[in-house]
């Protein structure tokens, strides 16, 4: 089975064990992967400062219009998948917690954070797209700790669709690029066309890195490529070319790692407790 169609099959029994109907991307046209509703593709309602976040960025990500369903809705929806991890820590004051789940930081960590959804990263005032980074860990005193981000990935490294390269005009940005000569290169090597990578978005990553260095400089930033894991050839393609692009990283002095949701949420499992029952057995149940 293609990676693609394991998860969505995955996915599909879920929303069937929990009794939940679902419907095309245009209603009732399209494969029946999409909630009729935003909440029951969620394991609690967005929390008011969270929606906003969503509301004011680039993708029309959680309000649908007449016939078609919220991206959000999407039982695929990587986003969905990272609130449904993410969102919990944040409205019961445990943000730090899970950062040190994430590897980000020590769990005695003097430093708190707070956690961000969708939040822009401006590389250029001539690129009119800042690049929206999924999950940012945002610290009470930055002088003592970096900023962490999270790319959430769940699906999309496996769809049929090919990713684009980057842009010239991200090569031009000269003062952005001086101390990352490595991570230049590769830049230049998919650029305007990718080549290299089939399932890793490189030219997504490297504008994420180019938001970030542009706000918090080289060494103010941590970067997590957070990935859904799959069986069989996919899967392994996929891990060598993240792995690929963070020796890339790496040569440069980028701080850049990568995790599989999979052990994140074991790591939950393993550390948390009883009264974190009801969250993990949603996430168990969905994306174990």
């Amino acid at each position: 089975m293609k990676a693609h169609e394991h998860i969505l099959t995955k996915q599909v029994q879920w929303a069937r064990n929990r009794g939940i109907s679902l419907i095309g991307s245009k209603e009732a046209r399209g494969r029946a992967a999409y909630t009729k509703t935003l909440d029951e593709n969620l394991f609690e309602p967005l929390l008011v400062e969270v929606r906003e976040s969503f509301l004011s960025g680039d993708g029309n990500e959680i309000l649908g219009f007449p016939g078609n369903p919220a991206k959000m809705q999407a039982i695929h929806s990587s986003s969905a998948l990272g609130l449904n991890v993410f969102q919990y820590w944040r409205r019961i004051g445990q943000d730090s917690h899970v950062a040190a789940l994430c590897g980000f930081c020590r769990k005695d960590s003097s430093n708190t954070f707070e956690i961000a959804f969708e939040k822009k990263y401006p590389i250029n005032s001539n690129l009119p797209h800042p690049p929206n980074i999924d999950v940012v860990f945002q610290p009470s005193d930055p002088s003592k700790s970096r900023t962490f981000a999270i790319e959430c990935k769940f699906s999309e490294p496996y769809s049929s669709q090919r990713h684009g390269g980057l842009k010239p005009k991200y090569l031009a940005l000269d003062p952005l690029w001086v101390d990352i000569p490595n991570m230049q290169a590769l830049a230049k090597s998919i650029c305007p066309e990718d080549n290299q990578f089939v399932y890793f978005h490189a030219a997504q990553m490297i504008k994420h890195i180019l938001g970030l260095k542009k706000a918090h400089g080289k060494n103010g930033f941590r970067l997590l490529y957070l990935w859904y894991d799959v069986p069989g050839r996919e899967g392994v393609a996929h891990r060598n070319e993240v792995n690929a692009f963070a020796k890339t990283a790496e040569a440069d002095g980028l701080k850049f790692h990568s995790l599989t949701y999979q052990k994140l949420i074991m790591k939950m499992c393993k550390d948390c407790g009883e009264e974190h029952g009801s969250y993990l057995k949603y996430i168990t149940e969905r994306y174990l």
